[in-house]
């Protein structure tokens, strides 16, 4: 296709501060890069982490276009790039990891020995999907989508394929069991379909919005809590007996993460996935229950986001959409800080 020179692009210019809509030039494709189409880009909290960082504290340099949950349409190749994409409709993964150390040979790209220290990937140090044009620099970080519409399906980039990756260790712990979840937004209200598609699942999620929890109830969930020793009530009533076997928090703060180990039953595991300041002292012998374990994953490995994009294409997984368009992401990001996204905010370039 015949590209334009010049794109509007969201980015990041300076740190503590609101990104700026401006326009610059579209990247041209050289070696093994992909030039992709955008087709939708979903927003993310952790976008908003990334705004209020302080200078130091991250290792990305400025500036650079926000965005890394990203749908879309190859346009265009490098020489060197494989030719079967060109066309192909498709998701980016959004850990661009080196394909060659020990981790990313073993499937696990997500711990890309080479990416530490450094920009993850699209819209987190490097260009992201925030523009009406992406730059990727291989095809290994794409994964085909010919049946889902991009508005619902780039937000299974991030928050699908966290939340498959945070569970699916403990899918057992799930099954028969009961759960405690924690944040029913962007990322929890995906991870609850996934529990609740286990056998015989009883979970009860906590969240402190009125909104979200309505939603966590729409989608299923055996009881709502506006805190977690309310939560941890509601299983003490299930019939099941008291505690979680399973406790997954997407918020990580110290008002959530300071009740877990009264809420975890004996062998239970936490996960924690938010970043919200939180901590848990893990030391046996002390207020943890017997046989605990506890994790604390990043983003999922390519694998999992075609495992992702199948369970969206069985109607195991949708996300809760809202829609901007790129004119309109300044105020998508002012709506996500108030709290006023209901699951995904995604913008159409």
């Amino acid at each position: 296709m015949n590209l334009p020179s010049s794109m509007r692009a969201v980015r990041l210019e300076a740190w503590i501060s609101a990104p700026v809509l401006v326009d610059i030039a579209v990247p041209v494709p050289t070696g093994d890069e992909v030039l992709l189409h955008v087709d939708a880009a979903g927003l993310c909290q952790s976008d908003l982490h990334v705004m209020d960082a302080p200078a130091g504290l991250l290792p990305y340099p400025l500036p650079f276009t926000l965005g890394h949950e990203i749908a879309g349409t190859v346009v265009a190749l490098g020489d060197t790039a494989d030719a079967d994409w060109l066309g192909a409709a498709c998701l980016v993964h959004g850990v661009w990891g080196c394909g060659a150390c020990r981790n990313c040979l073993r499937g696990r790209d997500n711990y890309c020995l080479r990416l530490a220290g450094g920009p993850v990937g699209g819209g987190l140090g490097r260009d992201g999907g925030l523009a009406e044009f992406v730059l990727v620099p291989h095809t290994r970080h794409l994964v085909r989508n010919p049946h889902l519409d991009p508005v619902a399906a780039a937000p299974l980039t991030d928050a699908g394929l966290t939340a498959l990756h945070a569970v699916a260790e403990y899918r057992h712990l799930a099954a028969g069991g009961t759960t405690l979840l924690i944040g029913s937004g962007g990322l929890g209200h995906l991870a609850l379909q996934l529990l609740l598609a286990e056998p015989d699942p009883y979970v009860v999620v906590v969240d402190t919005r009125a909104s979200a929890r309505e939603l966590a109830t729409t989608l299923g969930a055996a009881g709502v809590a506006a805190d977690v020793s309310a939560g941890v009530e509601l299983l003490a009533a299930s019939g099941r007996g008291a505690g979680a076997d399973l406790v997954v928090d997407f918020v990580g703060a110290a008002a959530t993460l300071g009740d877990v180990p009264e809420a975890l039953a004996p062998g239970g595991a936490l996960v924690v996935v938010g970043s919200g300041g939180g901590a848990v002292e893990a030391a046996k012998g002390r207020r943890l229950p017997q046989g605990w374990r506890m994790s604390a994953p990043f983003w999922g490995p390519r694998a999992d986001l075609v495992r992702v994009v199948e369970l969206a294409h069985e109607g195991v997984l949708q996300a809760e959409t809202s829609t901007y368009a790129l004119t309109e992401a300044l105020d998508a990001y002012q709506d996500l800080r108030e709290g006023h996204i209901h699951g995904r905010a995604v913008v159409k370039p």
